[in-house]
């Protein structure tokens, strides 16, 4: 792995304590049969997604009456290994620093046998929804993204 983002790879790896399996569906490679570069960036929302859900913010954002929303502020991708229709990956997440208002997420796809077939990270900011404006992490919310 050459990521920036992965100063030490087994440590980084180990790291990890959520994912969720994804199973490459046929719409979702080349005329190759390879993963089409932009589903891994898909894959990462569901992951992410999960893990919004899993660790308790998608409660706040998703109420008609919340002020707050998540964006994706950036995303990046780096491919490690070929990926072909039919395979299984787990797609693992975690936080990996947090901001004011902004999140560090990492990911980490491995196939069935658990190679990394690729890796990536986005920052995340939570934005008031009327200001669209930066809106800071409370301190319960900051500890959500803590691993249990």
């Amino acid at each position: 792995m050459r990521a920036s983002y992965i100063q030490d790879p087994e440590k980084w790896a180990s790291g990890f304590n959520f994912s969720v399996p994804v199973q490459v569906r046929f719409g979702e490679t080349d005329m190759f049969g390879h993963l089409n570069n932009t589903y891994n960036f898909s894959y990462f929302e569901l992951a992410r997604i999960e893990y919004f859900k899993h660790i308790g913010l998608m409660n706040d954002w998703l109420n008609p009456k919340g002020t707050t929303i998540p964006v994706v502020a950036d995303l990046q991708c780096d491919y490690v290994k070929q990926v072909f229709f039919d395979e299984k990956l787990q797609i693992h997440v975690k936080a990996e620093s947090i901001g004011n208002s902004s999140v560090d997420i990492h990911y980490h796809a491995t196939n069935k046998k658990g190679d990394t077939v690729f890796t990536g990270r986005g920052s995340i900011v939570q934005i008031n929804k009327t200001t669209g404006k930066g809106s800071a992490w409370t301190e319960k919310e900051k500890s959500l993204f803590i691993p249990r």
